[in-house]
């Protein structure tokens, strides 16, 4: 008898088949009492878009011809699976974005600033620049706080026209001049320029960049790009050929639109002259401490350096940096600003005397490029607030506003820290980032990793070129709230997937039948 005629041994007819899978299941996608829901629902998915051609009939040579199909609805199973959770981070991402530069609501206060009445005309005069439609307050304020600090200047800010600005999260600042106020107050160009972040696409011809030109043309003022307002100078044309630095972020697309600048990403920043460059964001304050040094001195920038508390002051020299580069631990920004749909609102109360990095570290630590918040920025009375150095904040709201929309408060300012807040307050969690000492970002980075979490807390330092070394940052590690909702929208997108393949097919075998 040849082996094929063997019958099977009687002790092994009832030995069951240890394979899983049977014929009519060759997934497995009946649920065995162990599995839990969603992996269930995931095999029979998964199933859905491979059962078609689990076994080519036809060889090899079938099953050849069957891969370009297969590939094919792999890919638009891909596609689709992603689909959901950018169809739902697009919007949300785009919402956030349009919130950072919204229309001031208040009026302008009558009169003069504090600053332009402080005029002295034997002092040098520095200027930081201000976008009607928006301004960085990140950019803006802790420049301004330098050159005020020092003691050497007339410092002002200054706009195309002298009406409300909003600085990024909805911190209206009143301008002290517009460009022509300015061009009557001073015989000629002022000494020092800052040009920070602006909102809007800068071009030749429009009206900063005209104002820009006229100053060169009337004398030799020294022009301080703050982060991105590189881009600025870039296109007036003043960094051609010329060693410059911006935002390690925004130099990906610079170095494309700007080949003809000689981009650099290892210092904070770059003198050349008649224009010094910043990197990222909080460089601008060694960028700006440059300038003062150049005009005032050492001692004049080592007493502005010591009254913002910016522990990386280097004195006569550009500090090196490592370039940074986007990782995997970044990923936590775009959850944040990808699926925190329940973002909170924010109250910040205005109040006088706070400095103007201590507001940039609120109005820019919670919102741009984490959308962590909805910032109210409000007053108890509802009227103007004077920071430190006499700039004018109108805010949105009073304390009863406040009361009937926010989650939390945040009280910004070491004078502040022991303000008692009135009963209309009562029951609103407050949070008093400038309670202890340290640098103005200090306590807004440690108030978001215990509310959030310390990954998203690193990724707002790194955005803003913060090294963060020297904090104890405590909470939880990862957003694995947010994680999860992007887990649950695969899922949905796969399971979208799978019934798609699915109809498809119906679709397809009925038509054959016909």
């Amino acid at each position: 008898m040849t082996p094929v005629d063997c019958p099977m041994p009687a002790k092994h007819a009832s030995v069951p088949d240890m394979n899983p899978h049977s014929p009519d299941d060759p997934f497995g996608t009946r649920p065995a009492p162990a599995r839990g829901k969603w992996r269930t629902l995931v095999r029979r998915q998964l199933a859905t878009v491979l059962r078609h051609d689990a076994r080519p009939a036809g060889g090899a040579a079938a099953r050849k011809r069957r891969w370009p199909g297969r590939a094919g609805r792999g890919a638009a199973v891909l596609l689709v699976t992603v689909a959901v959770p950018v169809a739902v981070a697009v919007p949300s991402m785009t919402a956030a974005r349009a919130r950072l530069y919204t229309e001031p609501p208040g009026r302008m206060p009558p009169g003069r600033t504090a600053a332009v009445q402080a005029h002295d005309p034997a002092r040098p005069t520095a200027v930081v620049v201000l976008g009607n439609e928006g301004t960085n307050a990140a950019d803006a304020l802790p420049p301004y706080e330098v050159l005020a600090a020092s003691g050497a200047f007339n410092v002002y800010t200054v706009a195309p026209r002298r009406r409300l600005v909003p600085l990024v999260g909805g911190l209206d600042l009143v301008p002290d001049l517009d460009f022509a106020e300015l061009d009557r107050l001073l015989p000629g160009p002022p000494d020092v320029i800052v040009v920070p972040q602006i909102e809007g696409e800068p071009s030749p011809g429009s009206p900063i960049i005209s104002w820009l030109d006229r100053q060169r043309a009337g004398g030799s003022p020294l022009l301080v790009s703050v982060c991105v307002g590189a881009e600025t100078l870039a296109e007036a044309g003043y960094l051609d050929g010329r060693p410059a630095t911006s935002n390690w972020l925004g130099l990906i697309g610079l170095r494309r639109s700007h080949p003809r600048v000689g981009w650099v990403d290892d210092v904070r920043y770059v003198d050349d002259g008649d224009v010094i460059t910043s990197a990222g964001v909080l460089s601008g304050i060694d960028g700006t401490l440059r300038a003062v040094e150049r005009i005032a001195g050492q001692a004049a920038a080592g007493r502005a350096a010591a009254a913002v508390r910016w522990p990386h002051y280097s004195p006569g020299r550009a500090a090196a940096i490592t370039p940074p580069h986007l990782a995997a631990a970044d990923s936590a920004g775009l959850l944040s600003a990808a699926y925190r749909w329940d973002r909170e609102d924010l109250g910040v109360l205005l109040t006088d005397g706070v400095t103007e990095t201590e507001l940039a570290a609120v109005f820019r630590g919670y919102t741009e490029l984490n959308f962590l918040a909805r910032p109210l920025a409000f007053t108890l009375d509802g009227a103007p607030a004077r920071s430190r150095h006499g700039l004018t904040f109108v805010p949105r709201g009073d304390a009863a506003t406040a009361a009937g929309e926010v989650d939390r408060i945040v009280v910004p300012g070491t004078a502040a820290s022991t303000l008692t807040l009135p009963k209309a307050l009562d029951g609103v969690p407050a949070v008093r980032p400038n309670a202890r000492p340290g640098f103005a970002f200090d306590g807004v980075l440690l108030d978001i990793a215990r509310q959030h979490d310390t990954a998203t807390a690193r990724w707002v330092a790194k955005s803003v070129s913060y090294p963060v070394g020297h904090l104890d940052l405590v909470g939880p590690a990862w957003p694995w709230g947010l994680t999860l909702r992007l887990a649950l929208l695969l899922a949905a997108g796969l399971a979208l997937a799978g019934t798609l393949v699915h109809l498809l097919r119906r679709l397809r075998d009925r038509r054959r039948r016909s």
